[in-house]
C-alpha cells in the first residue's frame, strides 16, 4: 500500500536519485570554466552555512552490583561526589546547633551568676513594687545628687 505523501518506495527513490544524479554530471561536462567555478564556490559557501547534524552518540550500559544502571563510569567516584557534601552539611548543621546551644547556656549561667552574685535576693525582682523602686528610686537618687552639686558649688 502506497501513501499518499510520498507515492515512491525507497528502493525507487534511491533509483530516481541515482538516475537524477548522473543525468546532473553528465551534463556538467558541457559547461564553461567560468560557470562551473561559480557552482562549486556557491555549493562551498551553502556547506559552510550548513546546520551541524547532530550525531547519536550511544554508551555502554552495565549493570552495577546493587542492580543500578551505569555507563561505564566509576560508581565509586560518582556516588562520592554527591555522598561527601551531603555529610558535610549534616556534620556542620550538628556543629551549628552544639554551638547555639553551649551559647545559650553560657548566657543562662551567667544570668544566673549575676543574681547569685547581687546583694538583692532573686524573688525582689518577680516583685512588681521593687522594680518600680528601681525605675524611680535611681531616677530620683540620680537627680539629688546631681541637684546637690550644683548646689555645693
Amino acid at each position: 500500500m502506497k501513501d499518499l505523501n510520498n507515492p515512491l518506495t525507497e528502493i525507487q527513490a534511491d533509483q530516481f536519485g541515482r538516475a537524477s544524479a548522473a543525468l546532473l554530471s553528465q551534463s556538467t561536462q558541457n559547461l564553461s570554466a567560468g560557470i562551473k567555478d561559480r557552482l562549486y564556490a556557491a555549493r562551498m559557501k551553502a556547506l559552510s552555512v550548513r546546520k551541524a547534524e547532530k550525531v547519536l552518540v550511544q554508551k555502554p550500559a552495565l549493570a552495577g552490583v546493587a542492580g543500578s544502571w551505569s555507563s561505564g563510569s566509576n560508581g565509586v567516584w560518582d556516588t562520592a561526589g554527591w555522598i561527601a557534601p551531603l555529610v558535610v552539611l549534616v556534620f556542620g548543621l550538628i556543629g551549628i546547633a552544639q554551638w547555639q546551644s553551649d551559647s545559650r547556656i553560657n548566657d543562662i549561667a551567667e544570668v544566673d551568676a549575676a543574681l547569685l552574685s547581687d546583694d538583692v535576693p532573686p524573688d525582689a525582682y518577680a516583685d512588681v513594687g521593687f522594680l518600680a523602686f528601681l525605675k524611680n528610686g535611681l531616677l530620683s537618687d540620680s537627680g539629688d545628687d546631681a541637684t546637690d552639686s550644683v548646689q555645693s558649688k
